[in-house]
């Protein structure tokens, strides 16, 4: 009897923790009913006559859209997804706008876009003072830090005064190039197109940092890089950026993000937010109710071990299988957003055999990944030989200096020559060993037959 009184506020605690977890469950399917009723049940926003006058004679809105997962990038069907691209679908359904996708391919290439009049609005730009020149920003629906990402090798960085006479590696026009090179002109800013590019540069050395919004830093496998402290004071909200010269669209917008549900958004959020963002750091007095819990824990289990045993190995092999699936989902979700990739990309080992590619390098050069997979390039009759042979090699001298490689050169394909933007970059396991290239191209001549122009390689 002594032992079951004893066992009283153990058993209570953990009730306790029980209906707490059935609390979170609870508002997690809430949350997620009331998005699926709101997609059928959306309330027309109240707009004046001008604006509806402008919707009448505007219906179609044009969207610079880059690859920016998870708030935007296009699904293995190719259609747009993502939570900003969920957010214009309730401003859609509350205004009557149509929103039409134009995939860019960098921050410049959006921007200039966005300038030249070719689209209307974007939905991943930072504001800064730059891009307040030529776009007026919407009332924020969200938003993230940045962080500075380092090398794993190298000391964590933590602000701006450890990067004096260091290079710092950005996307051209980035958000923060402006106010680096104003207050901190001992930095040496370099461009690239792209964060992968960023990312690689620090890889192999050639920067010392680059700086990403803290959802994106999480987003992928670090391996040699690791993520640093979050920049003071700067934050980035999300917007939508409209060029000027369109009041109307602008207040059309202010008006739908007003009266958007915040449970809604939350939930928009939480379906593709929730287990990437990072944990925020525990303070003092939750770490100490923490350690009091595994305390208390500690002496429960060890109370009711006879009891509970079956009942455990039962929940450790519930979890072991949800792992599973997690994993699995996770390696489906890589391969998908690979697949759904528009430019060639593959992946070859310390021998320049393929491991795997993407969709797009089996329709450009012809071939299944089954049929060529485990093969070097000359072995496959995807490339004339010369032009194989010679791709081989480079691969090689890659692999031996690992050193990163980004060229815009004309190459010889089966159906005569091409102009391409190629890049390769070596790639590590966790530990740091080399395992092979990353690589693939951007095929510009295509690029300019398809978008029409006529103006000389």
């Amino acid at each position: 009897m002594l032992f079951y009184r004893g066992l009283k506020p153990a058993l209570g605690w953990m009730l306790l923790f029980g209906l707490l977890g059935l609390m979170r469950c609870s508002l997690a399917a809430q949350l997620a009913l009331h998005e699926e009723v709101a997609a059928f049940n959306v309330q027309p926003v109240e707009l004046d006559a001008r604006e509806r006058q402008w919707i009448h004679e505007n219906p179609r809105v044009t969207v610079a859209s880059v690859q920016y997962p998870l708030y935007l990038f296009q699904d293995e069907h190719g259609q747009w997804s993502g939570l900003n691209n969920d957010v214009l679908k309730r401003v859609s359904a509350m205004t009557g706008l149509q929103f039409v996708h134009q995939e860019s391919f960098s921050t410049d290439h959006l921007l200039e876009r966005l300038e030249s009049g070719a689209a209307d609005i974007s939905t991943t730009l930072a504001m800064s003072d730059e891009r307040k020149v030529f776009l007026d920003f919407s009332h924020a629906f969200g938003g993230a830090g940045w962080v500075f990402v380092g090398h794993i090798g190298a000391p964590r960085v933590e602000s701006f005064e450890q990067l004096a006479g260091r290079v710092v590696v950005l996307p051209a026009r980035h958000a923060l190039e402006d106010l680096i090179r104003r207050d901190f002109p001992l930095i040496t800013v370099r461009s690239v197109k792209t964060y992968a590019e960023a990312r690689a540069l620090v890889e192999s050395g050639e920067a010392y940092a680059t700086i990403e919004n803290e959802i994106g830093a999480q987003l992928y496998p670090l391996g040699l890089l690791r993520v640093g402290g979050l920049l003071e004071g700067k934050w980035e909200a999300d917007h939508l950026a409209v060029r000027k010269g369109m009041p109307e669209l602008l207040s059309i917008l202010n008006k739908a993000l007003e009266a958007f549900p915040a449970t809604e958004l939350r939930a928009i959020r939480l379906k593709w937010l929730e287990g990437v963002a990072p944990v925020p750091e525990q303070s003092i007095w939750q770490r100490m109710i923490e350690w009091g819990c595994w305390v208390m824990g500690g002496w429960s289990i060890f109370g009711l071990l006879s009891l509970v045993w079956n009942r455990r190995l039962t929940a450790v092999i519930k979890l072991r299988r949800e792992a599973e699936k997690d994993l699995g989902d996770q390696l489906a979700f890589q391969h998908a957003l690979i697949d759904s990739m528009p430019d060639p990309m593959f992946v070859r080992d310390l021998q320049g055999r393929l491991i795997m590619c993407n969709r797009s390098y089996e329709e450009a050069l012809s071939v299944r990944q089954d049929q060529v997979q485990g093969r070097l390039l000359f072995e496959v009759d995807a490339l004339p030989e010369a032009t194989a042979s010679m791709l081989h090699d480079e691969f090689m001298v890659q692999l031996r200096t690992r050193k990163s490689r980004f060229s815009k050169r004309q190459l010889q394909f089966k159906n005569g020559p091409r102009e391409v933007y190629q890049w390769t970059v070596p790639f590590y396991s966790a530990d740091g060993q080399l395992r092979g290239l990353l690589g693939g191209w951007t095929d510009i001549t295509q690029r300019r037959t398809e978008s029409g122009c006529r103006c000389p390689h």
